[in-house]
């Protein structure tokens, strides 16, 4: 019997799908993807094979490719012993704290190498305009060096008075590092602000910057998503805020100016921060800091803090789920009330079943989000969750006065969480990313107080009109949530 062309090319066709599949198959085994995350590539490249390998190809994984392996490896094995400079008074034992909180500082520390520090001191700044000043002046204060690391800058309005403080501070003799996800600031870095930074003698590095031809070897999105600002050691700054001025920021997404809050440190806290600083500019440049936590004592004393905190850094090179880890233990450990916000809320199993169940076991547990969101995508993702949550019993409020932006998380009104991780999986699973663990009631309180003004501008979800939506939003729902797994 003679076999037809055509009949030889259908047969290698289906040889070379099952190729693919079994290929990308032994790959998502191999590199422990969760369950959902597994059958949605496996679906995927059953269905499309040809797009599926190719998507997988570029974002199936996390490497971050061989030189920046190594060097996470040789900071991290040098950290113990940066640790170990600080003193008796900087460094606070977890079990000085009240329990739960000394068992969730203990996760932390053992998630991250980072240690809790005591004598600290944060202010919680609420607003673009009083942020941005209080950077300029602290900027303007600077005397040996000025340490910037955002995923975003956007020129116009106020930020490029901070641009301006920056080129004065390099007039003084200070040492100016800025560093900028390529992606996050691509817009600003076609500009001629870079090379105007520069020419000022402004140190400006472009962090993973997307070069096709290292697709095999490195994901291309993963990205640097951390905001801080290192002024002299002594003062530092994180939170959800860009470098942008909302004036001139996204004015065509439709979703209204971005709300944001920073936290201004004083203390050892600012060198955590500042850890995170140098590892993310030699993740990028490949120089290996002389890390000592005794440079800055002085000023640290003389900032008379008492405030006890830590810094928790998750992404590649550090504990991925870092974030996660901490975010899900605070959850567990609330007796009485949680509040979080954040613009994008995309849960995995861990910390959707941790809201449910705190609600479920008596606390007053409300998620704050954005009533429109600059991602369609994510937003509809994130719509999938409402009924479940709202039915354990969660309070969901979605805000109307803008993009709220702000990523934070109270807990009983005597622990925050505050940093640069929003609550889904590109933030707790992929991202670069640090939130800060502020056990002090004090500051609790100061957040609370925010998210509460949150709450006023915000709008209810209410669960019998909710389940009565239209069909065709339910699908859409659906079908980003079904995407999820491969964000």
């Amino acid at each position: 019997m003679q076999i037809s062309s055509s009949h030889v090319e259908a047969i290698a066709l289906m040889l070379l799908h099952v190729l693919v599949i079994a290929g990308v198959g032994v790959r998502v085994i191999l590199t422990r993807h969760a369950p959902g995350s597994s059958f949605a590539w496996l679906l995927l490249t059953a269905v499309l094979p040809g797009v599926g390998a190719l998507l997988y190809l570029l974002i199936g994984e996390r490497p971050i490719g061989r030189r920046r392996t190594e060097f996470a490896r040789g900071f991290f094995a040098r950290l113990p012993a940066a640790v170990d400079t600080l003193s008796v008074e900087e460094r606070a034992d977890p079990a000085s704290l009240a329990p739960p909180w000394d068992g969730l500082a203990r996760l932390a520390t053992e998630s991250t190498g980072m240690p809790l520090m005591a004598r600290s001191r944060f202010s919680l700044l609420d607003g673009a305009e009083p942020i941005l000043r209080a950077i300029i002046a602290d900027v303007d204060s600077a005397q040996s060096s000025v340490e910037m690391e955002f995923y975003i800058w956007n020129a116009g309005g106020t930020a490029d008075e901070v641009a301006a403080a920056l080129a004065r501070a390099v007039q003084r003799g200070v040492r100016v590092q800025v560093l900028l996800d390529a992606m996050g600031s691509k817009e600003f870095l076609k500009t001629d602000w870079p090379q105007r930074m520069r020419s000022q003698g402004i140190d400006l590095q472009a962090a993973l910057a997307v070069k096709p031809w290292r697709v095999p070897f490195r994901r291309i999105d993963l990205r640097l998503h951390r905001k801080i600002v290192v002024v002299d050691g002594r003062i530092g700054y994180t939170g959800s805020m860009n470098l942008v001025d909302p004036r001139f920021f996204r004015k065509t997404a439709g979703v209204g100016e971005w709300v944001d809050a920073m936290a201004r440190a004083e203390g050892p806290i600012v060198g955590a921060l500042r850890t995170v600083f140098l590892f993310d500019w030699g993740m990028q440049t490949g120089q290996m800091p002389a890390h000592s936590y005794a440079d800055h004592r002085a000023d640290w004393a003389a900032a008379g803090g008492t405030q006890v905190a830590q810094v928790v850094m998750s992404g590649p090179g550090a504990d991925e789920t870092a974030n996660l880890r901490v975010i899900t233990q605070a959850i567990a450990s609330a007796r009485g009330s949680v509040v979080l916000t954040t613009p994008y809320f995309v849960a995995d199993a861990a910390l959707a079943l941790a809201l449910e169940n705190a609600a479920l076991r008596g606390c007053e547990v409300t998620l704050i989000v954005p009533a429109r969101n600059d991602s369609w995508l994510v937003e509809y993702a994130s719509r999938w969750f409402f009924e479940d949550l709202s039915d354990a019993g969660v309070r969901i409020l979605r805000y109307t006065g803008g993009l709220l932006h702000t990523k934070s998380i109270t807990v009983d009104g005597a622990m925050a969480l505050f940093g640069t991780a929003n609550l889904d999986i590109r933030s707790l699973a992929l991202n670069f990313e640090l939130m800060v663990a502020i056990y002090d009631a004090g500051f609790a309180a100061q957040l609370l107080e925010l998210q509460r003004r949150y709450e006023q501008d915000s709008l209810p979800i209410v669960v019998d009109e909710w389940r009565a939506r239209p069909l065709g939003e339910r699908l859409k729902e659906g079908f980003a949530f079904m995407a999820a797994p491969l964000l």
